[in-house]
């Protein structure tokens, strides 16, 4: 991976809890979903708990200006990838790929 910091949309928190239940800094990891039907570049994102919290956007419709999209990232992280929330915005993360 460069050195290039690289950003993530983070949402379908609403299905886990909400946006309301993260902090500035929360550290969370990324793992490929590699049975989910809906989408082959799919990246569930787990809290320090290991219970999932939300998925990496990768649609048009859903990735922020400035952010990656899972299907971007996939090649580029490991299985557990770990990220640090930088920004809550409504109802989706904007965090950073630690690398």
């Amino acid at each position: 991976m460069s050195s290039k910091s690289l950003y993530i949309t983070v949402n379908h928190l609403d299905e886990y809890g909400g946006a309301q239940t993260f902090r500035i800094d929360d550290e969370l990891i990324l793992k490929k979903d590699l049975d989910n039907p809906f989408d082959d570049e799919a990246i569930a994102v787990f809290n320090n708990h290991n219970i999932r919290c939300g998925y990496v956007a990768n649609s048009v419709y859903s990735v922020a200006r400035g952010t990656k999209s899972a299907g971007f990232i996939y090649n580029l992280i490991k299985h557990n990838h770990k990220c640090i929330v930088r920004f809550i915005i409504e109802e989706y993360l904007i965090c950073e790929i630690i690398q």
